[in-house]
């Protein structure tokens, strides 16, 4: 027998697995860059590690957290929303004017979701029944809500020391900040949303191919309508979170919110493209992006350097999404071009 025998029946070493970032980003990576975040600013951050200081991170992160969940499942559908900050304030706005006006607090606080959930209503159907690109309709809706809030208040707070739905944001059960357990409860929900429901396959589908989804069954616009609702009412909810904290209606409440929350998304792990991504990466987004603002702030950092870490992070957000995108990464490192055959 030739050697050229020998090597044809001998088994085939198989073939090295490629290393897929993307997958062991979501998986591993965003949760050890939160593991390494956590060690470092309790290395030089005083006071950090106190546990009131880190329930204080909990209750900071919560309205953030809460925005970025409803962000997520709109960019899972390859959407976006500008307007979540804005929503936040008129939601707000709406909240304090109706528990001003003697409506229970209950009732004042779902008509803040409601309120926030219309503002979604409106994002929803513009992009889904007239086929307007979800960036430029919620950069308009952003401007007019945002002077809506203006125009209801007047351009001044609307402080009430009473406030019925006061506790909603300052409250405890237990040692626990209300707002951590309303997060909790929110990630909870859209997470059993997500991952265990029709629903939440047909929003998979159609981030992933809406004309496929189509052809398969889905109801593509009634999807991409709800959830910008779904988006819009925890806006509502967050604004409302907010107002309670402050004791107030602000009309600049939630300035600049939407980008904190599309990072907190992306940094998950979630695609801008569409069809793939976790809630739970969210939370650990947004988990990064209060333990980065409040370490910093304990470090004395000036608040215009604190502006510049925060936009290289969501550059940095963006560009690691990008990088999800490409081909394949081998373990050996660089990426894989595809041969011609």
């Amino acid at each position: 027998m030739n050697s050229d025998q020998t090597n044809a029946m001998s088994p085939a070493k198989p073939a090295r697995e490629p290393f897929d970032f993307a997958r062991w980003w979501d998986r591993v990576g965003i949760l050890m860059v939160l593991v390494a975040l956590v060690l470092l600013m309790a290395a030089i951050a005083p006071n950090f590690n106190r546990v009131d200081n880190l329930l204080n991170i909990a209750r900071a992160i919560s309205i953030n957290a809460i925005l970025a969940a409803g962000m997520t499942v709109v960019i899972l559908t390859g959407g976006i929303d500008l307007s979540v900050g804005s929503t936040i304030a008129v939601s707000g706005v709406v909240a304090v004017i109706a528990a001003i006006a003697g409506v229970p607090a209950p009732l004042a606080v779902l008509t803040g979701m409601a309120v926030g959930a219309l503002c979604g209503l409106v994002n929803g159907w513009l992009t889904a029944y007239l086929a307007l690109a979800p960036f430029i309709v919620t950069l308009g809706t952003m401007t007019f809500l945002r002077g809506l809030a203006y125009t209801i208040t007047d351009g001044q707070p609307i402080v009430s020391s009473g406030l019925n739905f006061r506790d909603l944001g300052n409250g405890y059960v237990g040692p626990i900040p209300v707002p951590v357990i309303i997060m909790v409860v929110v990630y909870a929900v859209v997470w059993f949303v997500l991952e265990r429901t029709r629903y939440g396959r047909h929003v998979y589908a159609v981030g992933g191919n809406a004309e496929a989804a189509k052809l398969a069954g889905v109801r593509v616009k009634r999807v991409v309508t709800s959830v910008y609702v779904l988006a819009g009412a925890c806006a509502g909810l967050a604004g409302v979170i907010f107002a309670a904290r402050v004791i107030s209606a602000q009309p600049t409440a939630g300035t600049g919110y939407e980008l904190d929350a599309i990072a907190a998304v992306v940094l998950g792990g979630t695609s801008l493209a569409g069809g793939r991504g976790r809630i739970v990466g969210t939370l650990i987004g947004s988990v990064i992006l209060g333990v980065l603002s409040t370490g910093l702030i304990l470090l004395n950092v000036q608040f215009f350097t604190q502006l510049l870490i925060k936009g290289a992070v969501i550059i940095l957000a963006v560009a690691i999404d990008s990088l999800k995108q490409r081909p394949l990464f081998l373990r050996s490192g660089g990426p894989k071009t595809p041969s011609k055959s």
